[in-house]
């Protein structure tokens, strides 16, 4: 309506005055005023900036202030980004008009009825036909298989026990390549997008490129079991029977990191997608929790009784919740902030379960010949008896082992890999509805794809950077407890000074070129006692000791003809403690009578 109105307001008389030689003279007298674009003007009268986005506007009420920081830049660098986000916060609610779409749950009538009852056949029919294309099923003959997807869930990775090895575009149909590699094949997963994808093979790890050429061969991963690569850091993770666990920078090519387990051959591993944190089971029951500037777990946690059989990480909770597996039948879920006990537990039919999240927190289970699917809250509620949630979607599978359990990205579409081949499964309402385009793009072209390739490696976040609480990045640091401040002044800590200014500020400095201090006119120690007499002889011997130690040279070169007050008043109050403690020694011993305060002592000096 705004651009109508402009429109309207911007329209010009059909007939323009005709130009004569006569009005082309200049004329006598003040020059015009400059002409205005009626355009410009019609719009900015029915149009305005938000008022949060006005360079003038005050800042929240709920801005952090950092009025204790002495360095003024500092201080207005972080109180402008602590406004941008408050503001971000409050735009974050203006932004929620704009997804309209839901996620929505199966809902039965009545009581008596139950959502589990409901097949696939009847999902299908009330599903749309683009819904209904993944309820499929894909007859494979080298098995058992495992499945992965990339971050948009647009393509689809499989890979069978035997050697086969296929990605392809599964809404379009699109085959991208097909191998047989004639060897044991373990996992795959793809790297930054669908252009290359890693397998781990019989000995090694072989990333392959969109047409299954061979790139490279990492010879550094030894007998790799699973796979998992690190989106924000651009790290493949991998951990075999030698119970290694390593991290190799795709970008670059180097081996950044590798951790010794210690816990034998390591056969599940997945990641947390909030805080890129490694999550490890092994096989004498315990959940081990991985960074790679740790040589040591960050968490070690004792699951089960048997081996872990599965581990997978909550996405729609920032990471909060942790589900295992183990092969003696029970499946936990964790609450990741605490570890303070499971917040529920129950056993599961058919012994080792395999376990995956999805984008929404439906929890799926694989165990025995049938696929279950938990929601929440009921998986998250604490719950002290080991009995199974309320079910919300069970679906049989004929072929045994169940060996591998993907939720698709932004599509609710679960994918279950087994000895037969690949099944895929309708689960209304597991699947995110509202996409981010700049970070996980569907429908995106292959400019697109370059684009966000390029912006991601320039936004490559370094390894040091994970943490299991990845909030602590950009925080301020305490203030330190040991500073070299005098009468209070802000001044620099006593960690950060080097070696030789630690030293003189302590007062064990060797501040004198001859040692002659040391040896004349000390003849009392600490407890004010009589030292033997030095003789010439112990004098010269003396005075040398330690005069030609690297030590001692080094200050010597570095020392200055300034007198440092810091150090003066600090050497000044470390003799005036000294003299207290001998005072109340010779008090204590009776050497000494205490003194009686006067009358008088308001008139004495402060010393």
């Amino acid at each position: 309506m705004d651009a109508l109105v402009a429109k309207a307001d911007a329209i010009k008389p059909l007939f323009k005055k005709r130009k004569t030689a006569h009005d082309a003279r200049p004329k006598a007298g003040p020059s015009k005023k400059p002409s205005h674009n009626p355009t410009t003007t019609s719009v900015s009268q029915h149009t305005a900036l938000p008022r949060s986005l006005r360079p003038s506007s005050p800042p929240p009420e709920d801005a952090k202030k950092y009025n204790h920081i002495h360095n003024k830049k500092l201080r207005t660098q972080l109180t402008r980004q602590s406004t941008q986000n408050a503001r971000a916060k409050k735009l974050v609610k203006d932004a929620e008009l704009l997804l309209t779409e839901d996620a929505g749950l199966m809902e039965v009538e009545g009581e008596l009825e139950k959502t589990w009852r409901v097949g696939q056949d009847e999902i299908m029919g009330a599903a749309g036909q683009q819904a209904a294309q993944g309820r499929q099923e894909w007859k494979l003959d080298g098995g058992p298989y495992r499945t992965r997807y990339t971050r948009n869930g647009r393509h689809l990775a499989v890979v069978g026990k035997k050697g086969h090895v296929a990605t392809f575009d599964w809404q379009a149909g699109t085959l991208h390549t097909e191998l047989q590699l004639g060897e044991t094949c373990r996992d795959i997963t793809f790297l930054q997008d669908h252009s290359h994808f890693a397998v781990a093979q019989k000995k090694y790890v072989f990333i392959y490129d969109r047409d299954g050429v061979e790139l490279h061969k990492l010879k550094s991963h030894i007998e790799p079991t699973r796979l998992e690569f690190l989106p924000y850091h651009w790290l493949l993770v991998s951990v075999g029977n030698a119970g290694y666990l390593k991290y190799q920078d795709t970008s670059t090519g180097q081996l950044v990191v590798e951790h010794r387990t210690k816990l034998g051959a390591c056969h599940t591993m997945c990641q947390n997608p909030h805080n890129a944190v490694i999550h490890l089971g092994h096989q004498n029951g315990t959940v081990t929790l991985w960074t790679p500037n740790l040589p040591h777990p960050a968490v070690r946690l004792l699951a089960h009784l048997g081996p872990v059989a599965s581990v997978s990480v909550d996405p729609s909770t920032g990471g909060r919740y942790m589900a295992t597996a183990g092969e003696d039948g029970t499946v936990k879920v964790w609450d990741c902030r605490n570890w303070k006990g499971a917040v529920r537990t129950w056993n599961s039919r058919g012994g080792n379960a395999i376990l995956d999240w999805s984008q929404k927190g439906a929890l799926g289970v694989a165990t025995g010949g049938s696929v279950n699917v938990y929601t929440k809250p009921s998986i998250q509620t604490p719950f002290a008896a080991v009995v199974p949630p309320p079910l919300y979607l069970t679906h049989p599978i004929p072929h045994r082992p169940l060996t591998s359990l993907r939720f698709c990205p932004f599509q609710d579409i679960l994918t279950i890999g087994h000895s037969a081949g690949v099944s895929g499964i309708l689960v209304p309402g597991s699947g995110e509805p509202n996409f981010d385009s700049s970070e996980a793009d569907p429908f995106e072209n292959k400019k697109a794809r370059r684009e966000r390739e390029v912006k991601n490696l320039l936004d490559k976040v370094q390894p040091d950077a994970i943490t299991l609480d990845p909030d602590f990045i950009g925080s301020l640091a305490p203030t330190p407890k040991l500073t070299t401040a005098v009468n209070s002044s802000h001044d620099i800590p006593y960690a950060r000074l080097p070696r030789h200014e630690r030293l003189r500020v302590s007062g064990r400095a060797d501040e004198t070129e001859d040692g002659d201090n040391d040896a004349v006119g000390n003849d009392e120690d600490d407890d004010g006692q009589k030292k033997r007499p030095l003789t010439k002889a112990d004098k010269e011997k003396k005075k040398m000791r330690g005069k030609n130690k690297s030590l001692k040279r080094y200050l010597r070169k570095q020392r200055k003809n300034v007198i440092d007050p810091r150090a003066v008043a600090v050497r000044a109050k470390l003799e005036k403690e000294r003299e207290q403690r001998r005072k109340a020694q010779a008090i204590a011993s009776g050497a000494e009578q205490p003194h009686k305060p006067s009358a008088l002592d308001r008139f004495k000096r402060p010393s």
